[in-house]
């Protein structure tokens, strides 16, 4: 008997892929406008009118920069939200399967952050990130959260779209080059959480906590620059140059390294670490039809 995953923020990057991913359980996507994280009384409305056996939130508010003077909106739906979705987990007897994000970590770091590592973010959005996972942590034992890095695909506002939109009017371009991460696409992510549902569906245990994914190699911003350039159509003669940090000051520090190290979810789920460079491609060829 086919069962239900509700997925909240189904407007964004992983969302989206989510909601067009192929399941054998009943997908339930709920977009911002149908379900507001911000109000307590829609999650309750929602998991009333859909019965859920399992949640999946992809919902965030990721304005990294916009979060320094936006910090309200960024913990009513980073924080506040989550713990209200727990809270409702918890009296459904039901897990949440919440993503979050590197951007807990300093970056100061110099190898890849395991799970078990202080967190210390740098800016409003990491704290409000986690901030969100303690609360989700305390309230509910069923729970996974993934963290991940980098997130990009073919629709939403991301990396891709920002290069190529500025591609199509500049013929040089500087990228900073001295922070380290790993792309990771939301087809991968949406996967990953998708696996870990049906698993938990089919009856199969699992083990609750905290795990990193992301794509792999580890690059730089000018790196994945490089890459997308030399993959979509038309951007091949793009000069680019590499940037210090210091030389593209933003108003939201960033993380030198924000590699995240996944062994954890590959020994406990058998899941591993897709290549960015092959799901860019996937990407390039929806963006260039």
């Amino acid at each position: 008997m086919s069962k239900s995953i509700l997925i909240c923020g189904a407007g964004g990057q992983v969302g989206h892929e989510l909601s067009i991913a192929d399941s054998q359980h009943n997908l339930v996507p709920l977009s911002r406008e149908q379900l507001d994280m911000t109000e307590p009384m829609q999650i309750e409305a929602a998991f009333a009118a859909h019965q859920p056996d399992i949640i999946i939130n992809a919902a965030a508010y990721t304005q990294v920069d916009r979060a320094e003077h936006e910090h309200e909106l960024a913990f009513a739906i980073n924080r506040d939200g989550v713990a209200d979705l727990a809270h409702a987990c918890k009296e459904a007897e039901i897990p949440l399967l919440h993503l979050s994000t590197d951007y807990v970590f300093d970056g100061s770091k110099p190898s890849a952050y395991v799970e078990t590592d202080a967190t210390a973010p740098l800016g409003i959005y990491g704290e409000s990130k986690m901030t969100g996972e303690a609360l989700l942590r305390a309230s509910l034992r069923q729970h996974v959260i993934l963290r991940t890095s980098w997130v990009f695909s073919s629709t939403g506002h991301n990396f891709i779209k920002t290069m190529l939109g500025l591609g199509n009017q500049r013929d040089e371009l500087s990228i900073v080059d001295d922070q380290q991460g790993c792309p990771t696409s939301a087809r991968s992510i949406a996967n990953v959480l998708l696996l870990i549902a049906d698993r938990y569906l089919s009856g199969k245990n699992i083990e609750w906590g905290t795990y990193h994914y992301c794509n792999q190699p580890a690059t730089t911003w000018f790196g994945f620059a490089q890459e997308i350039f030399a993959q979509a159509s038309g951007y091949q003669d793009m000069l680019i140059r590499p940037i210090t940090t210091s030389e593209y000051p933003t108003p939201a520090a960033r993380p030198a390294n924000s590699i995240l190290d996944c062994e954890k979810i590959a020994t406990v789920f058998a899941i591993r670490q897709a290549s960015w460079v092959e799901e860019l491609g996937l990407v390039c060829a929806k963006l260039d039809k």
